[in-house]
């Protein structure tokens, strides 16, 4: 399986600076995306740290293991990598009165030939649109997911609710955190949005698909998902990271295996 990836950031209309981060590994093809929260700048502090930190050291774990890993070791790996992140923004956050009480929202991604290991922490998320399929792929951790799972409100009211913002789980919060991690097959042709909540919380479902089943490359539907959450009011920091698998080439793949690679 190819993966073609893109990611975009904006700080949106009505935030000075963007506390997002988002960052690709090709080689290795590991997506991360972070929204960070706490104090003046420290938000950005701390998704900076989560992107740069996990990028680094589990970028490095996946190219010495290879694309062969199996899934219970690319698991291993994402929470180790997690933890230590959580552990480093979490001290930073307490040696630091300027950073007290930052943390991060994360989704990242390991896409493996025909399996993708999703891990996510948080209200970032991750949708996958398969043919005409559109799916939320990962599940929030907050508050208004906790209060529709329980059937206290109804996913209409949720989307009109002002506790919109309240997580149950961020990175660098405490001490520990736990990564939900899962493991989703890929087939060719699937395209997968990865996005902090200044897309999904100004852009319908509806709205979504309709940029990401147009046609044109991936940088232009990056674009337009970042057009339309400010054409709707860009009331937060918009970051996407957008991933389109396609069928590797054969021919090629048996030179690959030929080269142990």
């Amino acid at each position: 399986m190819n993966y073609e990836f893109c990611i975009r950031t904006d700080p949106g209309l009505a935030r000075e600076n963007n506390e997002d981060s988002v960052a690709i590994d090709e080689p290795t093809r590991l997506g991360i995306l972070a929204d960070g929260m706490g104090g003046y700048n420290a938000g950005e502090i701390a998704s900076g740290m989560a992107t740069t930190f996990i990028k680094s050291e589990l970028g490095r774990w996946l190219a010495q293991a290879g694309r062969h890993a199996n899934a219970r070791e690319v698991r291993r790996a994402m929470e180790i990598c997690v933890d230590n992140a959580n552990r480093s923004i979490f001290n930073a956050a307490n040696s630091n009165p300027q950073y007290s009480g930052m943390g991060t929202t994360l989704v990242l991604g390991v896409f493996q030939d025909g399996r993708l290991m999703l891990g996510h922490i948080g209200d970032s998320r991750c949708y996958r649109l398969r043919g005409d399929e559109f799916a939320q792929i990962t599940k929030d951790h907050s508050l208004l997911q906790e209060q529709m799972d329980a059937g206290l409100i109804t996913p209409e009211q949720a989307a009109t609710s002002s506790n919109k913002n309240l997580v149950t789980r961020a990175l660098g919060v405490e001490d520990a955190v736990l990564l939900e991690v899962n493991e989703h097959k890929v087939e060719p042709g699937d395209l997968f949005l990865m996005c902090s909540d200044g897309l999904s919380d100004m852009v319908d479902d509806e709205g979504i698909v309709r940029i990401l089943g147009n046609e044109g490359p991936l940088e232009q539907k990056a674009a337009q998902l970042i057009d339309a959450a400010n054409a709707n009011g860009g009331r937060d920091n918009i970051s996407v990271l957008v991933a389109q698998a396609s069928e590797g080439s054969k021919k090629r793949g048996l030179i690959h295996r030929l080269l142990g690679k």
